[in-house]
């Protein structure tokens, strides 16, 4: 069973970086996280991502004038991917990572969106993140090898 297969059934609340991969075709990054896309599309579990991600993910294309790629991204969030507002309380929890880990604000967000969720998994491929101990983190650098 790989990793993606263990994913089965659970909330998995996805990270700006393995979303740009897959939407982008990073030419590193592409091939290990198309099988969690392909499990998504499917249903195989549940999406989610933070507000953050949009400011996230628009800005480059929008950047360069790619409205299409921009167009893509809004597609995706609207059929596959939940987005999490930013609300006072993931807010609050994000300040808090922050002073502990010495977090980013769009980092610390993410992470406290994905803590909000209860158990669900947070996908990153970040490994600052990978040492939260409040929620299961998993790092696609660390899998692909």
């Amino acid at each position: 069973m790989n990793w993606v297969d263990r994913l089965s059934g659970k909330t998995v609340v996805i990270d700006s970086a393995p979303l740009i991969y897959f939407m982008e075709r990073h030419p590193s990054f592409f091939e290990p996280v198309r099988p969690f896309f392909e499990a998504l599309g499917r249903g195989d579990f549940k999406g989610l991502t933070s507000a953050v991600t949009i400011a996230e993910v628009l800005a480059h294309p929008l950047r360069h004038g790619r409205l299409g790629l921009a167009d893509i991204y809004r597609e995706f969030f609207a059929q596959y991917l939940p987005i999490i507002p930013v609300t006072a309380e993931i807010a609050e929890l994000a300040a808090k990572l922050r002073a502990d880990h010495n977090l980013r604000t769009p980092d610390a967000i993410q992470a406290a969106t994905a803590i909000k969720q209860g158990q669900a998994v947070f996908f990153t491929n970040d490994a600052r993140l990978g040492r939260l101990n409040q929620l299961e983190v998993l790092v696609l650098s660390d899998l692909k090898g």
